[in-house]
């Protein structure tokens, strides 16, 4: 159960070690803002994916941070050994899936997306209240992360020859096919070789996660190889979309390419004159 609905949180928002976690970015990217800038659920702490849970010296976005790091600015935020977490984000299903990922790779299983994010909860007739910066007693929480999960870039050089895994990039198809220009203007569009082109959108229904039936037979009608996965996209964000509809689908997660497209058209030179 890697998502949770509204009706679940509202029975459980009071439960004694649930934590829940705005993921929320101030705008995706091409610079849409979300309807709710500045808002919450009551009681909700702030995830600062872009400074805290990131890289700092990383040269490509929302890198992927060191278990220092990691568990340092979760334990900051009151999160124990014993938590339970539910993510969400301003825009519905965006930015929530990396941080679901992230938790599951440092060894978190406790760790659900809420299904339709904070519009889903104002649609309901739910309350809201302003951001507040709030200190937190410090938790417990072990970070130990299982890199095997986080594909470098030598990695998938690697396998445009030996094709021991199957990359899935969550871009839409106009990027991938290279006729449609990147957020990014310094970088062409395009795709990896032999990558396959499963758009975040096409997982997703309203601003919530298609039926379990639903997404296995898109994966069943894009995916011809029994072969590991591994989830790319512009930056590793959406990419933890489409995984997390493969883990709802199959029960299995895999891993995301984190420097994705970024860092692909970066280090071989697809670069706009």
């Amino acid at each position: 159960m890697g998502i949770v609905s509204v009706d679940w949180l509202i029975e459980h928002q009071h439960d004694k070690n649930l934590i829940i976690l705005d993921a929320s970015l101030p705008a995706k990217v091409g610079g849409e803002q979300a309807a709710f800038q500045g808002k919450c659920i009551p009681g909700a702490r702030f995830f600062d994916l872009k400074s805290k849970f990131s890289d700092p010296s990383g040269e490509f976005p929302l890198s992927f941070p060191s278990n220092e790091r990691f568990q340092h600015s979760s334990r900051k935020l009151g999160i124990s050994q014993d938590s339970c977490l539910v993510v969400y984000d301003q825009h519905g299903i965006y930015s929530s899936p990396r941080v679901w990922w992230m938790f599951r790779i440092m060894g978190h299983r406790e760790v659900y997306v809420l299904d339709g994010g904070l519009p889903e909860w104002v649609s309901r007739g739910n309350p809201i209240e302003n951001v507040q910066k709030k200190e937190y007693e410090t938790g417990d929480f072990t970070a130990k992360a299982q890199m095997q999960f986080v594909k470098t870039y030598e990695e998938v050089v690697r396998n445009t020859s030996t094709q021991e895994f199957t990359l899935i990039d969550a871009r839409s198809e106009g990027r991938f096919k290279g006729i449609e220009k990147e957020p990014r203007p310094q970088l062409k569009s395009g795709c990896i070789p032999g990558s396959v082109n499963i758009p975040y959108n096409d997982v997703l229904r309203e601003g919530k996660y298609k039926s379990v039936e639903e997404l296995r037979q898109l994966f069943e009608s894009k995916l011809k190889h029994e072969k590991p996965l591994a989830f790319s996209c512009g930056s590793g964000l959406t990419a933890c979309i489409v995984l997390l509809a493969y883990e709802l689908a199959f029960q299995r997660v895999f891993a995301v390419y984190d420097g994705s497209w970024t860092e692909w058209a970066t280090r071989q030179g697809l670069l706009e004159n």
